[in-house]
């Protein structure tokens, strides 16, 4: 990970036990700082709207994420044949690269343990607001108990990470940053908001390395689909979908 070009500072009175926590300034941010404050019940991550759009957030109970919930796709969706959830099979997940906490969302929606893994502390703090509302919501709680939050970073510390979360890593899922072309100018200014704080994924090859040194099934890599593979051994298997593939990487197969 190379170093990142924004600092983050959190506003608000309420939160200056979260930044002594995150170890970060609290105050009032300038204006070429990224800022965590309170917007209504809400954590949000915001910075210049201009380069960065709307305040980020991790919203489980409503918006994107609920309607991948309900209209996804179920157990048919490209993410869940990659982590073999066929067949009868319900296996557990650690997401090492959890970012906003869609994709481990939707698995958990499916019946599946996931442990989030996340070593940006900001985001780390967003995810834990989004689980926390998640929990208080009847409509969600259930879903949200199978999430489980590790703040660390999964290239250097995976195996602790996964020992003291208390999910089999049967599974594990990676999303490592990579350029997007999405056209939709909401996605490139959130993920200049990530590049901000994360700087460039140029350690993927070691990540990947230390899923396959922790999972016990299998790795499953996520990549737009022409990107190239990331560096290290060959996927044994590759599912394609229209703008995203997965590289599986298998140690033994899943079972029911």
């Amino acid at each position: 990970m190379s170093e990142p070009v924004a600092r983050v500072v959190v506003e608000g009175a309420d939160l200056a036990p979260l930044a002594a926590r995150l170890g970060v300034s609290h105050g009032t941010a300038g204006a070429v700082d990224l800022a965590l404050r309170r917007d209504g019940d809400r954590l949000v991550l915001a910075g210049d709207p201009t380069r960065y759009g709307a305040p980020l957030a991790v919203d489980f109970v409503a918006g994107r994420v609920a309607h991948r919930r309900r209209f996804g796709g179920g157990r048919g969706q490209l993410i869940a044949r990659a982590c073999g959830l066929g067949g009868g099979v319900t296996s557990s997940v650690v997401d090492a690269t959890a970012g906003l906490g869609r994709d481990a969302f939707v698995l958990a929606s499916l019946g599946v343990e996931v442990l989030m893994v996340e070593r940006v502390a900001a985001i780390a703090a967003l995810l834990e607001d989004g689980l926390a509302r998640a929990l208080a919501d009847p409509g969600t709680a259930a879903v949200a108990r199978r999430l489980h939050l590790a703040r660390g970073d999964a290239t250097r510390e995976l195996a602790a990470l996964v020992a003291r979360g208390g999910v089999a890593p049967q599974v594990i899922h990676l999303d490592p940053m990579f350029p997007h072309r999405d056209k939709s100018a909401l996605v490139k200014k959130e993920m200049r908001l990530f590049r901000a704080l994360a700087g460039d994924d140029g350690d993927a090859p070691r990540l990947l390395e230390a899923a396959l040194d922790v999972a016990t099934h299998r790795v499953v890599v996520k990549r737009p689909r022409k990107a190239p593979p990331i560096a290290g051994p060959a996927p044994r298997h590759v599912l394609e979908g229209k703008t995203s593939r997965y590289d599986l990487y298998v140690h033994r197969s899943l079972k029911g």
